[in-house]
């Protein structure tokens, strides 16, 4: 039998199938194609304007590998007028993070581009190996998803940029959608699919790799021979989030368009105007940029670390301060946090350092704010 030819070009040999369409292509029609649709992805969107500083948050890993050479790439060919930064995170995970990060140091050679690094012990005094020691392996995943949210935040900040680019891809989005369903949280079901997210933080955050399937960033990564880390984090195993991903490649093998399917119907959903109502807090602000909602007073700034906060205290100085007082798991209770967010605590209690918005953003936080996007 004849070889196969691509479906696209009709002129080279087809060597892979792609999961997300189950078309039979070339390899250069599939970096193609892969390509124009995250750049689809982008315009689509508006993520950006040309002269945006943009930090692209890197781990060392195929989804953050490939999109620091993808946003590269498309910056050359389609001339967004974008200054690209690497900003990566060190969390202190011996055996994981410092072999991952060695990672990161190369691509800032192979691609050019300026490197932030900022560690968990420079900024909270505390590294994810003692935090983990110190709680055990049940709750550790809350304590480094606040941690990493701020400092990925700050370490922009300090790079002067008004745009944070993540690698999540579209299993991640579909997973999170089944979380907040099984959570039945609905204030995040509400905004989860969103490309462009502005949480607890000052600083756009958006997706590029939306609608991009894991395994076909692993195909990209493979063929074009980029270098990244592929071990898993020594703390994930137990987390919730891999119930909803064992389920959702499930889901995959049955009907491959799951994953989108299941992000179309997050995009869809519409929440009963007695629950909106429930979830006004945190919905006042989800079609405002967050310098945009401070300077209207919906939101405050943490009494400790002047970090944006809806509370007096801010969600990391709340699990900071747990940590340092030796009632960790106190602070992750409901019920029992206010003993810590009233608490002084041990006189020589290590706090955060003061949040101060990057030049870039200032203006925006102002009480007359200008030039924002609009999401």
């Amino acid at each position: 039998m004849p070889p196969k030819l691509c479906a696209l070009c009709s002129k080279e040999r087809a060597i892979l199938r792609r999961p997300k369409t189950g078309q039979q292509i070339c390899k250069d029609c599939f970096f193609y194609v892969f390509e124009t649709e995250v750049h689809n992805t982008i315009t689509e969107a508006k993520l950006f304007k040309p002269g945006d500083r943009v930090a692209i948050g890197a781990s060392g890993g195929k989804d953050s590998t490939v999109l620091a050479y993808v946003m590269k790439t498309l910056n050359d060919r389609y001339k967004y007028g974008l200054e690209l930064f690497l900003l990566s995170i060190d969390e202190g995970i011996t055996g994981y993070r410092d072999d991952s990060l060695e990672t990161v140091k190369r691509n800032q050679q192979q691609y050019n581009l300026p490197l932030k690094i900022l560690s968990y012990h420079e900024l909270y005094g505390w590294t994810m190996d003692r935090i983990v020691e110190k709680i055990g392996r049940k709750n550790n995943c809350t304590f480094c998803g606040v941690f990493r949210r701020q400092a990925l935040d700050r370490g922009a900040a300090s790079l002067n940029v008004d745009h944070i680019v993540t690698g999540h891809n579209a299993d991640d989005i579909a997973e999170t959608v089944l979380m907040n369903i099984m959570r039945g949280d609905i204030a995040r079901l509400g905004r989860c699919t969103l490309i462009c997210t502005q949480g607890e933080d000052t600083i756009r955050r958006s997706k590029p790799f939306k609608y991009a399937y894991e395994k076909e960033i692993v195909m990209y990564a493979y063929f074009k021979k980029l270098d990244y880390f592929s071990t898993e984090c020594i703390y994930s195993p137990d987390a919730y989030r891999g119930h909803a991903r064992m389920f959702l490649k499930d889901l995959e093998a049955a009907r491959p368009s799951a994953i989108i399917d299941i992000i179309h119907s997050g995009e869809a959903f519409e929440v009963k105007e007695e629950v909106k109502q429930a979830a006004k807090a945190q919905r006042k602000t989800l079609f405002l940029s967050r310098p945009t909602a401070l300077a209207k007073g919906i939101l405050e700034r943490c009494k400790r670390c002047g970090y944006i906060s809806s509370n007096d205290l801010c969600k990391a100085c709340v699990l900071l301060e747990g940590l340092e007082r030796g009632m960790p798991n106190m602070s992750i209770k409901e019920k029992e946090r206010s003993r810590l967010e009233v608490g002084y605590g041990p006189s020589d209690m290590r706090t955060i350092p003061k949040f101060e918005l990057p030049p870039v953003l200032a203006d925006a936080a102002s009480p007359q704010p200008k030039g924002l996007r609009e999401n």
